[in-house]
């Protein structure tokens, strides 16, 4: 009968995770509508930006903007974005990871001479990169309580003018692109200095191996390009950083929702498999305690 105890409440127990669990799918799932709408809102604007900013820029020289200015990469800056809370998957373990290829990868010497510095956007890559030691720079934990671009933007400032005042040379940042609620795809992007797009004068079809014409937008300036270019380039920048947080917060909730959906129905079969052992040891005891009156009975007859 203590077997019998034991898996009851194991069942009790289990239930109630499954409970707790299956609220939580549905909790991130009215939260990943909310960011759904955001980014989805937000990425044509961020997208058109991105490009117009990229068809001025490619005719203008390194030094036309110090956002443009290329540098020797001696002191690096990583932005890792990643969440406040937890039991979403592997979503925050594979941005930590992602980081730190980055850093192992490409930015090895410099992290040997001291010169990588982290800004963590989330309550765990804070964290875990505070424990290890790594120059950690701020505190942005709390963006996430009140997230709007007005906040972003503050962070987004920061770095800039670390990047002008020579604290950086090199910005790069590593989020969660959301595409739908069950795939979310790692990005690795340089923030600073704002990469430029190559003129391509030819291209070659692959198929027919064919030269393909390539047509360049000829716009109508006012006031001018340098003018436009120096306005844009610094809200091109915080439109980035803030379309991949709005990336990032969306991922978070689609993995936390797949998330709390298996751990649900691994919950469902663990019960099954709960149920199936209680039956046939409450089964065993009936059947032992049978055994039990037959022989006593058959012993009094006897007798």
């Amino acid at each position: 009968m203590a077997n019998l105890k034991e898996v009851r409440n194991r069942i009790t127990s289990v239930t109630s995770t499954q409970q707790i669990t299956k609220a939580m799918k549905m909790v991130s799932a009215a939260k990943l509508k909310r960011a759904t709408n955001a980014i989805v809102q937000l990425r044509p604007y961020a997208n058109k930006l991105k490009e117009l900013l990229s068809n001025l820029s490619a005719s203008l020289e390194d030094g036309s903007s110090p956002f443009l200015q290329q540098r020797e990469p001696v002191r690096v800056l990583v932005v890792a974005v990643s969440s406040n809370r937890g039991l979403a998957g592997a979503f925050n373990a594979n941005v930590i990871k992602t980081v730190n290829n980055l850093i192992a990868e490409k930015y090895s010497e410099q992290l040997k001479a001291g010169n990588v510095s982290i800004v963590a956007i989330g309550k765990k890559a804070q964290e875990f990169y505070q424990r290890r030691k790594y120059n950690v720079i701020g505190n942005n934990t709390e963006l996430y309580n009140n997230l709007n671009f007005a906040n972003a933007s503050l962070i987004t400032e920061s770095i800039m003018e670390g990047f002008l005042k020579g604290e950086y040379d090199r910005v790069e940042i590593v989020y969660n692109h959301f595409r739908n609620a069950a795939v979310q795809f790692l990005f690795t992007e340089q923030l600073l200095p704002v990469p430029k797009t190559e003129k391509v004068e030819k291209a070659e079809n692959k198929e027919k191996k064919e030269p393909v014409k390539t047509t360049q937008v000829d716009y109508i300036l006012e006031p001018s390009q340098e003018e436009i270019v120096a306005e844009l380039i610094p809200k091109n920048i915080k439109i980035q950083l803030y379309r991949a947080v709005l990336d990032s917060v969306a991922s978070e909730h689609g993995a936390r929702m797949t998330a709390m959906d298996k751990a649900t129905e691994n919950a469902g079969d663990l019960l099954k498999a709960l149920k199936l052992s209680y039956n046939q040891a409450r089964q065993a005891a009936i059947t032992t305690e049978l055994t039990e009156i037959v022989s006593g009975a058959a012993a009094l007859s006897s007798n």
